[in-house]
């Protein structure tokens, strides 16, 4: 995997999630209750501190839990809620190292359909389906990663230039629409919500 990316708004971050899939996960798992650039900013911060120029998910799995947090909560913080999102990133690793002998691109490498890769993305800890559809989107609209149907089990994210998530940001315009399309959700799910509604 070799691809330019401008997930985190940063050349050296973005030039990591680029090449290696383990940090590209670790990217969309931290991409919750926090901006989309300082997330995926957080695998480069996580690598520095480690002294790697990559994420292994052995190491990260065998890491001392308290000495994992410790080093996501240096400021500046790579999330948040470092403490509980250092365990996820522990937990996602584990997994990897269990069923894919710690190569996070086994998860997507060969998969004949998209129905099979959503099904391989939402057994991984911490993705849920939205997640896991986001992050099948980013796989097949920017990391070229296409299996037959793949934009169908991805949902509305696999849209063409549909501007929900990260899968369709790739530059600064873009983002600026995802992050319009966002705040239309929540406002959306606010008004709902008051006039006790369902939201869709």
């Amino acid at each position: 995997m070799d691809v330019t990316v401008h997930l985190a708004q940063d050349r050296d971050a973005d030039a990591l999630l680029g090449r290696s899939p383990l940090a590209a996960l670790t990217g969309m798992l931290l991409d919750q209750q926090v901006p989309m650039e300082w997330a995926f900013k957080g695998p480069r911060t996580i690598a520095d501190r480690l002294g790697t120029e990559d994420l292994d998910a052995h190491d990260i799995a065998a890491m001392d839990p308290e000495a994992f947090a410790a080093l996501l909560a240096e400021k500046p913080a790579v999330h948040r809620y470092p403490g509980s999102m250092a365990k996820r990133i522990q937990q996602l690793c584990q997994y990897l190292a269990e069923h894919y002998a710690g190569d996070a691109e086994a998860v997507w490498r060969g998969v004949q359909t998209g129905s099979e890769l959503l099904k391989r993305l939402e057994d991984l800890p911490g993705f849920g389906k939205q997640k896991a559809q986001i992050f099948l989107a980013l796989l097949g609209k920017q990391l070229g990663v296409t299996p037959d149907g793949w934009r169908e089990a991805a949902g509305a994210y696999g849209e063409r230039e549909s501007f929900r998530s990260v899968a369709d940001i790739t530059g600064p315009r873009s983002l600026a629409k995802v992050r319009a399309h966002k705040q239309e959700m929540k406002a959306a799910a606010k008004a709902a919500k008051g006039s006790g509604k369902p939201g869709r």
